[in-house]
């Protein structure tokens, strides 16, 4: 018996030595200063578990079962673009594909790769010739149902839309180009630079912990090393950030996507000026007329609030680890901490009472608009249906004045 617990304690040190030492092996794509964001849980479990839910950390993710959206099993899982062509959604043992019949024959299958979005839509890509091309049906929330993916046509199926790597510069921490020994096919397909082809072991899903942190190698094993120690070494707290420096974290993937880009987005680090990586070829003024989609922070940029503040920026109404609240009184609770004692007049009084206002400030002030990007159409359907988002434009619409 003394040999068997013997035994048995050499077995479990060999497990945790084992364990420890794979934890020190572990080379995230992006370098080795780099932990990985799982290495956050040990001492940020609740920031950790609040992210891990949020539309930031699942911008992006590898297609599989639990995470694609939408139904597979009944009636609505088929698209049809005429009496001979449709597009159905199908399971094939463990993988989802979107698979294309004419006159009742399969012409091509392609698989659910990786996803892009949770929280409104989500769209999805397969890999073909080491990148990858966007599927011609994604699935809504606001309608509960698939339709064509922003800008695909209605009436034909299309495969050929590719998603180049900068397209994950904001819906991914890390994604990498390499060469290939490309075959004369290949070269022939592909009419693009050699250097825009994805590795995909580079890929590094959704925005996580060291996105916005920064890289936590060091900070990690100075703090296991020193458990005691509470003031945060080697990463980057938002709090020591200045207002600036704040503003420019979010509107690296927030401010639109049509300025001249100078960098990767992907080299931005947390305190670095945006200006260096993205310079804006419209100002913010009070005339330009920016897309609900993608573009909070200049929409936010031209609103009297901000203007007027001199500490106001995205973090005061948001929680970054995770998603906005559905809660409006809570909004209304930060407003009012600035425009306490202003009264409604008669006329929106006859729209609410006061109280109800008071707890709804953003639904007036901060209405859904429609995007003039996104749009979709429904199967079977000619009419361009509305992608709804919420302006961050805060101001005075028309509905307040009726």
């Amino acid at each position: 018996m003394k040999k068997i617990g013997i035994l048995f304690i050499l077995v479990v040190l060999s497990v945790f030595f084992t364990n420890c030492a794979k934890s020190d092996e572990y080379i995230d794509p992006r370098g080795t200063d780099y932990a990985g964001s799982e290495s956050c849980i040990q001492c940020h479990q609740v920031q950790y578990n609040m992210a891990f839910q949020s539309s930031h950390f699942k911008a992006t993710a590898p297609a599989n079962s639990e995470n694609v959206l939408g139904n597979f099993d009944e009636g609505s899982h088929t698209f049809i673009y005429d009496k001979n062509t449709r597009l159905v959604m199908e399971k094939r043992n463990d993988s989802l594909y979107q698979v294309l019949y004419k006159n009742g024959k399969e012409v091509e299958a392609h698989r659910f790769e990786i996803i892009f979005g949770t929280k409104h839509a989500q769209t999805s890509v397969y890999w073909r010739n080491h990148n990858t091309y966007e599927l011609p049906v994604s699935y809504y929330n606001s309608i509960h149902n698939w339709a064509t993916s922003p800008g695909f046509p209605a009436d034909k199926p299309y495969f050929d839309r590719m998603v180049v790597k900068d397209c994950y510069s904001c819906h991914a921490s890390n994604a990498s180009s390499r060469s290939v020994n490309q075959s004369s096919e290949e070269k022939n397909f592909l009419s693009m630079d050699v250097e825009d082809i994805i590795d995909k072991k580079t890929i590094v899903y959704g925005i996580d912990c060291e996105r916005c942190h920064g890289p936590a190698k060091k900070h990690v094993n100075f703090h296991l090393k020193n458990p005691t120690v509470k003031t945060a070494n080697s990463i980057t707290s938002f709090k020591t950030l200045n207002r600036q420096q704040k503003l420019d974290a979010c509107a690296l993937c927030h401010a639109g996507n049509d300025g001249m880009k100078m960098k990767s987005r992907f080299e931005f680090k947390p305190g670095d000026n945006l200006s260096e990586f993205f310079r804006e070829t419209r100002s913010i003024n009070d005339t330009a007329n920016f897309d609900v989609h993608g573009n909070q922070f200049r929409l936010m940029a031209q609103s009297k609030c901000f203007i007027n503040s001199e500490k106001m920026d995205c973090i005061t109404c948001h929680n970054p680890h995770e998603n906005a609240s559905k809660n409006m009184a809570s909004y209304s609770k930060i407003c009012m901490s600035c425009h306490q004692g202003l009264k409604h007049n008669e006329k929106t009084l006859k729209i609410m009472p006061e109280k109800l206002l008071a707890d709804n400030c953003v639904e007036c002030h901060m209405p859904k608009k429609a995007s003039g990007a996104i749009k979709f159409q429904l199967s079977n359907s000619k009419q361009l249906s509305e992608y709804i988002l919420r302006t961050h434009k805060i101001g005075i619409y028309p509905m307040e004045k009726k």
